[in-house]
């Protein structure tokens, strides 16, 4: 697991982190992909990340490698957001379990879609009233981390990167020699990473 994660999460944004791409910008693509990630409407995820992505100018694979890792969130926030959303606007109670509500759309999504379509839009409306909290939470938590892995990551490099001195040629008293830089590449790059 820990693994899969490094592979799917971490190399990405370092990868970014390496490509260019600022920590702010990579903080509010992870939190805006987050926060849309949590919707309680099942199958929209990948359509609004989509939109966000190309409206704000975020990363497209960073967004939805959040969005499809953070799928477990979004089934684990469908009954808090439709209990809140009972709590804000008021309405009838869902007295389903994640496990029942589950096996209710698939089993019966016309009777669902009926059945659910208020407390679906008031699940929504509560989604809307966090969303904006979800996004600055994570935007602020990730950014100085963000910003201290960067500077690492440039530190990092600037080291593998050395001028080695070497002769240029012959040198005559009073005149300064030329030094050639020689990159020196470290064991991962070396392997392909």
């Amino acid at each position: 697991m820990i693994e899969f994660l490094r592979r799917r999460l971490v190399r990405p944004v370092r990868d970014q982190l390496t490509q260019g791409l600022s920590p702010e910008a990579i903080a509010l693509t992870i939190a805006i992909g987050l926060a849309i990630a949590v919707i309680p409407v099942v199958g929209t995820t990948t359509v609004l990340c989509t939109a966000a992505a190309i409206v704000l100018r975020l990363n497209q694979p960073l967004i939805q490698a959040i969005n499809y890792l953070s799928f477990p969130l979004q089934l684990a926030f469908i009954v808090p957001y439709l209990r809140l959303g009972r709590l804000l606007f008021g309405g009838p109670a869902v007295r389903m379990s994640a496990q029942e509500l589950a096996a209710f759309v698939s089993s019966r999504p016309l009777e669902a879609a009926e059945a659910l379509w208020r407390v679906t839009l008031q699940a929504l409306g509560a989604w809307l009233a966090t969303a904006p909290l979800i996004v600055a939470v994570v935007y602020l938590s990730l950014r100085p981390v963000l910003r201290a892995a960067a500077g690492r990551l440039r530190s990092g490099r600037a080291a593998a990167v050395r001028a080695v001195a070497a002769p240029c040629g012959p040198s005559t008293a009073g005149e300064e020699q030329a030094l050639v830089a020689v990159p020196v590449v470290d064991g991962e790059e070396a392997n392909g990473r």
